[in-house]
């Protein structure tokens, strides 16, 4: 007899534990449809093919989802490709959908790489919506983690950028298995499953950042430092991640009693705000800001509100985009900007 199921090597073993282990802590209802984000890239395709394997086995349906970027000119025979995959792998249903990336300044749209994210977690929210599915799994390997922590890094980022890609996102339905599993080993399952990937050319263009760490920031890293400094990475961003999540249970519950409506907008106690540390001092004023007025501070801005609480000698209010911010007495009083606003 012939048998010509693949041998279940280290790389197929971890890929698939992962996998396992993601559905299990999520605790899916029997019969639920999850999807995979297929790209038809050697991380996706092993994760599509891993999901196809242990999904039936715990009892849930799986389909996938393609996303076309329409970014190359052969966008649509490589997003049929990985459909084909998909199907061959027993993934149903198998969806295929083209999206717009919105073009502009990199300034405003966070560049190419941002705009492309943008467009394909709507698509994929689109997704879970028509197939009533319950979560939707993203091929981000371990490398990926590293590599968006340098970049928060060089950025200058706070805890939140630091923190990378959850394992599981707020709203629960984006799942990110193999965040701890190398890149070699994704593709190492490939090939021992007998997958072919489709290697993105974009992948290897230095002119994008994330390349640029991919192929010379983390090398240069590793020759120079010695081996681990990937996993090193995504255990500061794990790390990072615990931090910020207790900040943020604790500025949540500090802002109920220093939160006030004002007529112009919202205000804060100041004497309640300054016997705060300043990293929950900061975190509360981006936290207003944010949840009020939708507006993401950076930290140059963040200090320059806080200055008004710990640096007060009666200096005039600080302009923020579309917002203004004073203080008036004891208190911290943020709202819309407005032409001939008068400070008092």
């Amino acid at each position: 007899m012939d048998d010509r199921r693949p041998r279940l090597t280290p790389a197929t073993a971890d890929v698939r534990r992962a996998v396992r282990q993601a559905l299990e802590a999520r605790g899916l209802d029997q019969g639920s449809l999850v999807l995979v984000a297929l790209s038809g890239g050697p991380d996706s395709l092993a994760l599509a093919a891993a999901t196809a394997f242990e999904a039936p086995r715990a009892g849930l349906r799986a389909g996938a989802v393609v996303v076309d970027h329409g970014l190359q000119a052969d966008s649509d025979a490589v997003a049929a490709r990985a459909a084909a995959q998909a199907s061959a792998l027993g993934l149903d249903p198998v969806l295929v959908t083209r999206v717009e990336v919105a073009a502009g300044p990199a300034s405003v749209t966070g560049g190419p790489e941002a705009a492309a994210r943008t467009a394909r977690y709507a698509a994929l929210d689109r997704a879970l919506t028509d197939t009533g599915a319950r979560v939707v799994l993203l091929g981000h390997t371990l490398d990926d983690q590293a590599e968006t922590v340098l970049l928060g890094l060089a950025r200058g980022a706070g805890a939140a950028s630091l923190g990378g890609m959850e394992p599981v996102s707020a709203s629960g339905t984006r799942l990110r298995p193999l965040l701890g599993i190398r890149r070699e080993a994704t593709l190492a399952f490939c090939a021992d499953s007998g997958l072919e990937p489709w290697h993105d050319p974009h992948n290897l263009d230095p002119s994008f950042t994330r390349v640029r760490v991919r192929e010379v920031v983390l090398p240069l890293l590793e020759r120079e430092l010695g081996p681990g400094i990937a996993e090193a990475l995504a255990r500061t961003a794990e790390q990072f991640r615990e931090d910020d999540d207790t900040l943020h249970d604790m500025a949540t519950e500090t802002i109920e009693d220093l939160v006030e409506h004002a007529e112009a907008g919202i205000a804060i106690s100041a004497p309640a705000l300054a016997a705060n540390p300043p990293a929950l001092r900061n975190r509360i004023i981006r936290y207003v800001v944010e949840s009020e007025f939708g507006v993401s501070l950076s930290r140059a801005q963040t200090l320059a509100a806080a200055a008004l609480v710990t640096d007060w000698h009666g200096q005039k209010g600080v302009d923020l985009p579309g917002i203004r911010v004073v203080r008036r007495g004891a208190r911290i009083v943020f709202s819309r900007a407005v032409h001939d606003t008068i400070d008092e």
